[in-house]
């Protein structure tokens, strides 16, 4: 049986969705195929942390990556969700999207954490059921609300070419909160408060106020990555996004930073002079859209 899962964006509240505040996070067009006619070649360790001994479906995640590795797309997540829903349907689910979801999400969401030790659970939360979610993690749960971004923006997502380890970021960020609390906790409120002006605009459709609520976000994060000593903004990021800032647009890391992807919002298309300094800069545009179907049969 076969079955895929998305990969994901997140396009607000990196970071601060670790301590409380909402995500935004979309499910993109690009997929994670597993099938259990086929014995794996390799076996993730997400998969593994799910499944233990069991045989582990072939999978197929080239399309979220690129010719440097990974794109920064979720693909761990959307590998283990697709893995868990091909085991269900052979298993006899009925293969109905929204059964499927339900059956795959919790045992993914806790063995994606044992895997990487801890992390938000956005992107499990993204591939399994698909569409664009504000979530917001808990103690308890991870809760999800459906939404849709506003209308009238335009989105282009870039790819890096140099992969970042979300991890090693997210651990950096906390020997940040370890070693300097007050700072950490300056930056974080920042980051927050972001976060949850970007969800409300979201619900609103307000456009215009998720542009600047997200501008608010590379801000925060670049002035974190600075106190944690990592580049969640990159150089190449920075100049964009200034140039970007003139244009009445935005452009903003997506998920931990670093050399992965990046996401320009605006209410009009980049200028031809900011496409190209992204070019020089060896960013290219990802074909993708938003909002996509989660995991189902195939």
């Amino acid at each position: 049986m076969r079955a895929r899962a998305p990969g994901k964006l997140v396009l607000s509240g990196a970071y601060a969705v670790l301590y409380g505040a909402p995500a935004i996070v979309t499910a993109v067009s690009r997929y994670a195929i597993a099938d259990t006619g086929r014995a794996a070649e390799f076996v993730t360790p997400e998969v593994r942390a799910a499944i233990g001994d069991r045989c582990a479906p072939w999978f197929d995640a080239s399309e979220l990556r690129g010719s440097e590795g990974k794109l920064g797309l979720g693909s761990s997540a959307a590998i283990l969700v697709a893995s868990l829903a091909a085991l269900e349907l052979a298993a006899g689910s009925s293969g109905e999207d929204a059964g499927l979801a339900a059956a795959v999400f919790e045992p993914a969401l806790v063995a994606h954490r044992a895997a990487q030790g801890g992390g938000s659970g956005v992107d499990v939360a993204c591939a399994a059921h698909g569409g664009t979610l504000i979530v917001r993690r808990t103690e308890a749960q991870l809760a999800t609300e459906a939404v849709r971004l506003p209308g009238g923006l335009v989105w282009e997502v870039w790819a890096g070419g140099a992969p970042t380890s979300t991890s090693s970021y997210v651990a950096q960020v906390a020997e940040l909160a370890q070693r300097e609390p007050a700072l950490f906790e300056e930056r974080l409120e920042a980051l927050r408060r972001a976060a949850e002006a970007a969800a409300e605009a979201v619900r609103r459709g307000d456009a215009g106020g998720l542009v600047a609520q997200l501008d608010h976000q590379r801000r925060g994060l670049s002035a974190l990555g600075q106190a944690a000593g990592i580049e969640i903004v990159t150089p190449a990021l920075a100049e964009l996004g200034a140039l970007a800032v003139a244009e009445g647009a935005v452009v903003i890391p997506s998920g931990a930073g670093g050399g992965d992807v990046a996401v320009f919002v605006g209410l009009a298309p980049p200028s031809s002079a900011l496409t190209l300094r992204r070019e020089r800069f060896g960013h290219t545009r990802l074909q993708l859209s938003f909002a996509a179907r989660g995991v189902h049969a195939c």
